[in-house]
């Protein structure tokens, strides 16, 4: 099915079409393309222009350039606009114009890729669901996603993030959500920012773009929610808020198993109704934003009797929370250990909550080197934190988690104040880079173990879990169950 015939995208950016191409994707990586995409040769970390060609080569449908590259033939398919970065904006903010497709907006300083997960998978059980593949919510993740929006989308998800102050408003004003949700508050990006309350007013300027009649979903019981409601208000949007206090939407009981969350909530108060649902993931941070996804789901009109059940179809993506099963001994099934790779992104919040899961998970006793399995945690630093960076690091230590961690290794110089604050016997192996840790992974761990790798992206802390996997045969977790 055409998404942009030529005319209709040199309408949209007011650029110059060369050749009735018609395509049927949009892409910024070649590395990805499709054969039908049509390839917007961007100008961040590398110049897209010098891509063109090989974009062409894999059958792209055409390509959005300031200019012709060197190579590409007189009659090549192009559409050549004055600047590419905007106009992939005007190209989104066009395919957003003419959908009929209900729309959320997701930001928070922890969880929203998750939620936008659930969200398009209980969505996707209800009509025709448009979400990005990956974490795209910055300034061209969010005109890319609007741009490859199908005109049969029925409903839409969009996740907004940040890195400094101003960042969030314009992309809600691009997206027009009909309904705008808030995961949570933490200190994440707090280099940018004088403190949290700035982050949470930063985080509430997606209110700034919802449509008129635009519903507020906020979770009642992060950081700084008063700073929530009162920019929900003064947008004038009607406010659904969900939490384990007081909300429209309440938690009233959570019990986290070794690979699943049940949670039981109430909506509408006292006379309201109640609901259970399951995720597929333990960690009680899990459940609440399951329960926000409903609460959303509500907002947006749709079915919630269907979407506490189809929560269940969710499942962690890579890197934030997966758990698998890595063989150690090819000769001995019971030679095993369990992952939970979360090394995607870390702060101080959603590092308490990885603790949670892993201080909740079962070792097993008995197998291995070691006579009693453990829990294990490969921590990698949290960037972006500002000038309380090092303490916030400390603080971990602090937590009650660590009491149930048998080992903590870590790996960065911000870390080295997490380890250095450990109780003695908590002290695993500190070293400067992921890279020196990693080398000596399969030595740190034992059949019977659970490991979690958490860290930000920044800190190649996923090195680690690299290494266990290219040291091990993975097995379904059915395999280790049968």
């Amino acid at each position: 099915m055409t998404l942009w015939s030529a005319a209709d995208a040199a309408r949209a950016t007011g650029g110059e079409a060369f050749g009735d191409w018609k395509a049927t994707g949009v892409s910024i990586d070649t590395r990805t393309i499709a054969p039908g995409d049509l390839f917007v040769a961007l100008t961040a970390t590398r110049d897209g222009h010098d891509f063109v060609v090989q974009a062409l080569e894999k059958g792209a449908a055409a390509a959005m350039v300031s200019h012709r590259p060197e190579g590409v033939p007189a009659n090549a398919p192009l559409l050549v606009v004055e600047d590419v970065q905007c106009a992939l904006e005007d190209l989104g903010r066009a395919g957003r114009a003419r959908s009929a497709a209900r729309v959320v907006a997701v930001t928070g300083s922890v969880g929203k890729t998750s939620t936008k997960e659930m969200l398009r998978a209980v969505l996707s059980a209800q009509g025709a669901t448009h979400a990005a593949e990956a974490s795209y919510n910055n300034h061209w993740g969010v005109p890319l996603t609007l741009a490859r929006l199908p005109r049969t989308a029925e409903f839409a998800v969009i996740e907004i993030g940040m890195n400094a102050p101003g960042e969030i408003a314009p992309l809600s004003r691009m997206a027009r959500p009909h309904v705008a949700m808030i995961t949570a508050i933490a200190p994440a990006h707090l280099d940018a920012f004088d403190d949290i309350s700035g982050i949470a007013e930063e985080k509430a300027s997606i209110f700034a773009g919802l449509e008129p009649g635009g519903k507020a979903v906020i979770n009642a019981d992060t950081d700084h929610a008063g700073i929530l409601f009162e920019a929900a208000r003064a947008a004038g949007a009607e406010i659904v808020d969900f939490g384990e206090t007081a909300a429209h939407f309440r938690l009233t009981r959570v019990r986290p198993g070794t690979d699943t969350t049940v949670a039981e909530a109430r909506s509408g108060g006292a006379d309201g109704t109640d609901m259970v649902f399951k995720v597929m993931s333990p960690g009680r941070h899990f459940a609440i934003n399951g329960l926000g996804v409903i609460a959303a789901v509500a907002a947006l009109g749709a079915d919630t009797g269907m979407a506490a059940p189809d929560l269940a179809r969710w499942q962690p993506p890579s890197g934030r929370g997966t758990r698998e099963v890595l063989e150690l001994d090819d000769g001995d099934e019971s030679w095993t250990l369990e992952l939970i790779d979360d090394a995607f992104n870390a702060n101080p919040a959603s590092v308490e909550a990885a603790l949670d899961v892993l201080a909740a998970s079962r070792p097993r006793d008995g197998v291995g080197r070691v006579e009693k399995g453990r829990r294990i945690a490969v921590l990698g630093d949290m960037l972006e934190l500002g000038a309380e960076e090092m303490a916030m690091h400390a603080a971990l230590a602090e937590l009650p988690q660590i009491a149930k961690v048998h080992t903590v290794h870590c790996a960065g110089p911000r870390m080295q104040a997490l380890w250095a604050a450990l109780p003695e016997e908590r002290r695993g192996v500190w070293v400067q880079s992921a890279e020196e840790l990693a080398a000596g992974a399969r030595r740190m761990v034992d059949a019977g173990d659970v490991v979690l790798v958490k860290g930000s992206k920044g800190s190649r802390i996923s090195l680690f879990v690299d290494a266990l996997r290219r040291a091990s045969r993975r097995l379904a977790a059915q395999e280790r169950d049968s």
